[in-house]
C-alpha cells in the first residue's frame, strides 16, 4: 500500500483549501452582511482555513499556478453550489465559460511542466 509523501500531500492540501473556500463563500450569501452570527464565523473560519491551507503547496509549487487551480476550482465550484442550493440559474455563456475554466485547470495540471508532477 502507498502512503501519502509529499507530492501527494500537496494536491491533498489544495484540495481541503478549496473545499474550505468553496464553504466560506456559500455560507458568506447567507451571512446577509455578516448581521448573522453562524454563517459569519463559518465564513471567517472557512477563510481561515482555505488560506493556511492555500500557503502549504505554494512551498512546492508555484503561486501562480497554485492560484489558478484554486481560483478556477472554486469557481466551478461556487457555480455548482449557486446552481443546486440556492437555485440560481446558469447560461449558456455561463456554462460555457464554466467549461473554460475546467479546461484550463486541466491543462495545467496535465500538461505544464510548471506543476510537479
Amino acid at each position: 500500500m502507498r502512503s501519502f509523501d509529499g507530492p501527494h500531500m500537496t494536491y491533498v492540501y489544495l484540495v481541503a483549501a478549496i473545499i474550505f473556500e468553496v464553504i466560506a463563500t456559500s455560507a458568506l450569501k447567507q451571512a446577509e452582511g455578516f448581521t448573522r452570527l453562524l454563517p459569519s464565523l463559518v465564513c471567517i473560519f472557512g477563510y481561515g482555513a482555505a488560506f493556511y491551507l492555500l500557503s502549504i503547496p505554494i512551498r512546492t509549487i508555484p503561486v501562480g499556478v497554485v492560484y489558478a487551480i484554486w481560483s478556477g476550482a472554486g469557481i466551478v465550484l461556487i457555480a455548482a453550489v449557486g446552481w443546486f442550493w440556492f437555485r440560481q440559474t446558469l447560461d449558456l455563456a455561463a456554462i460555457i465559460g464554466l467549461a473554460l475554466i475546467i479546461a484550463g485547470v486541466l491543462v495545467v495540471n496535465l500538461f505544464s511542466n510548471s506543476v510537479g508532477h
